[in-house]
């Protein structure tokens, strides 16, 4: 996994979501595409998607249980994991995630 990406735009304003426990920027390509950085404090906390979204993280430890999973699953940096649309998902942060969001 790449360490940096090029050639892109970034909105200024945070997102802050769940009383400052995530934040994040949205990151936007010249080709029209967006993908958002940010980190998740020690939480545990539910996310609503509308689109598809890959989930990379980039450092730290979370458990996540996808919406027809009834099983936690481990997840660290320099791993994934996908999240279909119009769903949800529980995320547990173990330590202070970094992640960067690929929409679509």
């Amino acid at each position: 996994m790449s360490t940096q990406l090029d050639n892109v735009s970034v909105v200024k304003k945070a997102s802050i979501y769940f009383d400052g426990k995530c934040i994040s920027h949205t990151v936007l390509f010249p080709d029209g595409s967006k993908k958002s950085i940010g980190v998740i404090f020690a939480s545990k906390l539910t996310f609503n998607t509308g689109a598809p979204e890959i989930m990379e993280i980039v450092s730290g430890k979370c458990k996540v249980r996808l919406a027809d999973a009834t099983e936690w699953s481990l997840y660290e940096a320099g791993q994934q994991f996908q999240v279909g649309a119009n769903t949800h998902f529980d995320i547990e942060t173990l330590e202070t995630l970094d992640y960067v969001c690929h929409y679509g």
